[in-house]
């Protein structure tokens, strides 16, 4: 899969824009799974397998990869995998929307009796 980034041609956008590329990287399988899981701190790569419900290794490694190219995550032989202060950043984004996925969830329970 190409590379997604800033004003090169990702899905949905011919002239990459900055919104899309991200877009089209956060879209990739796992992608917004592993920055969810790495909220806490470092994982290695096992621990980030399991947390994903046993990814496959190979999909996992891809991902990995392109969220270290983007400057997303960081690789620490010692400790293994965290958020970057720009990953973190973009977490930090996500915290709204997740606030928002947990009243939904529970008014439409609510609503199912």
């Amino acid at each position: 899969m190409v590379e997604a980034r800033p004003r090169r041609t990702v899905r949905g956008s011919r002239t990459g824009r900055p919104v899309m590329a991200l877009l089209d990287l956060l879209g990739r399988r796992w992608a917004l799974r592993v920055i969810w899981e790495l909220r806490d701190g470092w994982l290695t790569s096992r621990q980030l397998r399991e947390a994903c419900d046993d990814v496959s290794p190979t999909v996992l490694q891809s991902r990995m990869s392109e969220l270290r190219a983007a400057g997303l995550i960081t690789l620490e032989h010692r400790h293994g995998y965290a958020l970057t202060p720009l990953g973190r950043e973009l977490l930090d984004q996500f915290l709204p929307l997740n606030a928002f996925a947990e009243r939904w969830a529970a008014e439409t329970l609510a609503e199912q009796g």
